[in-house]
């Protein structure tokens, strides 16, 4: 890369968080979407109506984010999960859940530079996207660690299963719902126990922020009510009648994510799972 694709880089970079912060501004002063309008006219899902689900075939692509192989499998984005654009996954992305155009670009665009393709031109499949430590990373809320399940689009249903017992907290509707130190409590046990029982384990301060975006996607976007989220996470299918909890105008900016993103990585505490790590660890030995 030479030195005029940097600056341009940092150019656009920086032009896009300004964005941020405007839209971030403005989300506070403007009114918010209004229940059962969230997702726009003229898009799949517009009065809480999805495409039909229909399970993935054997010869689909898959990834380890659940929110972009829930699109696959409604049909949003292409059903095979191959040939998808950049530039279209983000608008998809920002109809479909409400983030902020700058977080629709910001995004997509870091896909591309990860997987060293052109984001206005090039497409990709979704199974590129779990590239060990680009995106994907160990440590998973969802999902075993890449050196003991090599295909990142596998459940494992354990984790969904115990994530979702762990929800404590409840709504105004007296829905049982998951809250940031749920989340914190489970990303600490996983990355405890991860990183006893895999030897080729590593999570930079980089990817530990990533899971916890991913974590705080539960609770902004579904609002983390457990019934919505067992569709989601075990079939990875947008529940019916559901729409985005998100109601900003210009949805969830990049840094209205942040403050749940750190209401979540600071209270991760892997020192408190010392005996589900001895546990796990003696399971582990005792299986290979």
């Amino acid at each position: 890369m030479g030195p005029f694709s940097i600056v341009s880089r940092l150019f656009l970079d920086v032009g896009i968080l300004s964005w941020d912060i405007l839209l971030t501004l403005s989300n506070l002063v403007r009114r918010k979407r209004r229940i059962g309008h969230v997702t726009p006219q003229g898009h799949p899902g517009y009065g809480k109506y999805w495409p039909e689900y229909r399970p993935p075939k054997e010869t689909d692509s898959r990834c380890s984010c659940p929110a972009l192989n829930a699109m696959a499998n409604h049909g949003i984005i292409p059903r095979s999960g191959r040939n998808i654009s950049f530039v279209e996954v983000g608008h998809h992305i920002r109809a479909t859940y409400n983030f902020s155009p700058t977080f629709c670009s910001f995004v997509p665009r870091f896909a591309a530079r990860m997987l060293k393709k052109n984001y206005s031109e090039d497409l990709f499949d979704l199974e590129e996207l779990d590239l060990h430590n680009g995106i994907e990373h160990d440590g998973s809320l969802l999902r075993l660690d890449s050196a003991l399940e090599q295909t990142q689009s596998t459940k494992h249903t354990p984790f969904i299963e115990e994530l979702l017992a762990a929800a404590t907290g409840s709504d105004k509707e007296d829905n049982t719902v998951i809250t940031t130190k749920d989340l914190s409590r489970i990303l600490g046990k996983r990355r405890a126990v991860a990183r006893a029982v895999n030897k080729e384990f590593s999570l930079s301060l980089f990817h530990k922020i990533f899971g916890s975006a991913n974590a705080a996607t539960l609770i902004t976007v579904f609002g983390g009510r457990v019934d919505d989220l067992h569709n989601f996470l075990h079939e990875e299918r947008l529940p019916e009648g559901w729409e985005s909890h998100i109601r900003q105008p210009h949805g969830i900016t990049m840094m209205q994510l942040n403050k749940t993103i750190l209401g979540i990585e600071l209270r991760v505490r892997e020192q408190d799972w010392a005996e589900a790590v001895r546990e796990a660890a003696e399971c582990h030995e005792a299986s290979v």
